[in-house]
């Protein structure tokens, strides 16, 4: 049995049955990390002895005849950017690579309560800058599939770790699509919470507004259970908002209205991404979905928009980031050598430039001009949605106009690096539910389609994304 390649269902079944034990499933990950991973480069930080202990309480459990939770025992992987008391939170930069997490992240305590065993931390863009995994201030994240090509960012290092079996699933944070474009370019699962339904407390913040936590897996199902222990209210963090499972569990596909946005598919994109996206939407209409071209006009201007947003709240979240409270420190005595020596010495060229970016549009006489207007497109995508959702149930469209690129193709192009996000920033904007579910693949490059869904309909989206594996 190679236990690497279970689902979590499976995992459990095998646990319970006592066909394993926790610990040697956790070894087994241990192990593939510390022969694999040299040539991936998805782990920032190694937790075994932490994974060990864990697991040994979870078998604890079993012997002792408990019942124990589905991810009870079960090895996951967890975005640097997500705290774990007493472990390294260096969100990939220098000026956080000493910083040992003093508290853990909610949907960390949620997912321990349930047994969960932490294999360590992976590798992102830094702060959760970029669509590649190449701007880690430690090294880049390689593809699993095709080891000359990015798998994708921010979140890199989780959809790498869970595409090459080195963990039963992971935990990654989405801003304008840091989960969706590494779950398309590496062949995996990877949801986009509604924002507000799972808890940011203990994720360091790259854009409030924006950021969500959600999970990476093998499957949609194996997603649906991980969201389903992170979700939920929580009282550290304001945003967050109590889910219930009001969405209807069971549904006839006949009974579905799949809206498909024309902007999605325009000049630009790989003919072959189309095709296949185009070919599962067509797979639903032959069990008797309804298919309705729809239109999302403001569409145009998502990205510009978002990494206006993005670019300002960045400028201010990163301020904290002085060489004085905590992380790196450099310089003299003199208190602006240590704020500018600090700053230049840990932060990336990346970070840098969105700084400039993000306090340039929020000074004096150009607040109005650029961050006033971007925040009036972001509400007209807001509403593009809520019209569309009057006649549609979900919208599909392709995750990434292309496969995977090659390793540092557009690292010198900011411009063409932003163009990766194209079609993932306007959800996030809006605030919506999204999955990304592989639909093929152009050669060996896997492909990805997103289906997107109102508000909190995120069971329902799973549920479509399981039924597109099964057909």
């Amino acid at each position: 049995m190679e236990l690497h390649r279970l689902t979590i269902l499976q995992a459990h079944e095998g646990l319970i049955k006592k066909e394993f034990s926790a610990c040697e499933l956790t070894k087994v990950f241990l192990n593939k990390i510390a022969t694999r991973d040299k040539e991936i480069c998805s782990f920032i930080t190694v937790t075994e002895d932490l994974a060990l202990s864990q697991a040994k309480r979870v078998d604890e459990k079993i012997q002792a005849g408990n019942d124990i939770p589905v991810l009870a025992g079960i090895p996951l992987a967890v975005k640097d950017a997500i705290m774990v008391e007493g472990i390294a939170a260096t969100c990939a930069s220098q000026i956080l690579k000493n910083y040992i997490a003093s508290y853990t992240a909610t949907c960390i305590l949620k997912l321990e309560l349930q047994g969960a065993v932490i294999l360590g931390k992976t590798n992102m863009d830094e702060f959760g800058m970029g669509s590649s995994t190449e701007n880690s201030a430690f090294f880049s994240t390689k593809n699993p599939l095709d080891k000359t090509r990015v798998p994708g960012g921010s979140s890199g290092g989780s959809a790498a770790a869970t595409k090459a079996d080195l963990c039963s699933y992971a935990l990654g944070a989405d801003t304008g699509g840091s989960i969706r474009l590494p779950a398309s370019f590496c062949g995996v699962v990877g949801l986009r919470p509604t924002y507000g339904a799972v808890s940011r407390y203990g994720l360091i913040a790259f854009a409030s507004s924006l950021d969500q936590i959600g999970p990476l897996a093998k499957t949609a199902e194996d997603a649906e259970i991980v969201f389903d222990a992170i979700a939920g209210k929580d009282d550290k963090d304001a945003t967050s908002l109590e889910m219930s499972r009001t969405q209807q569990e069971s549904f006839s596909i006949a009974d579905i209205t799949i809206g498909v946005p024309k902007e999605y598919f325009a000049k630009g994109i790989d003919p072959e991404v189309e095709g296949l996206v185009r070919s599962a939407i067509q797979k639903f209409e032959q069990e008797g979905a309804h298919i309705e071209e729809v239109s999302l006009p403001h569409t145009q201007y998502a990205l510009a928009a978002y990494y206006l947003i993005v670019d300002s709240e960045a400028s201010a979240n990163l301020a904290r980031y002085d060489g004085i409270k905590y992380g790196l420190s450099s310089g003299d005595t003199d208190l602006l050598g240590v704020y500018l020596q600090s700053r230049e010495e840990g932060f990336g060229d990346e970070v840098k430039r969105r700084i400039m970016l993000g306090t340039y549009a929020l000074s004096a006489g150009y607040y109005d001009a650029y961050y006033v207007q971007a925040q009036k497109v972001r509400t007209l995508l807001r509403e593009d949605f809520e019209k569309v959702f009057q006649k549609v149930d979900v919208l599909f469209t392709p995750t990434s106009p292309v496969p995977a690129f090659k390793l540092k193709e557009r690292i010198e192009d900011p411009l063409a690096m932003y163009l990766a996000d194209v079609f993932t920033v306007a959800v996030s904007l809006a605030g919506l539910p999204v999955v990304s579910v592989p639909v093929g693949a152009v050669g060996k490059l896997p492909v990805g389609m997103q289906i997107i869904g109102k508000p909190f309909a995120e069971h329902q989206i799973l549920a479509l994304a399981h039924r597109l594996e099964t057909v």
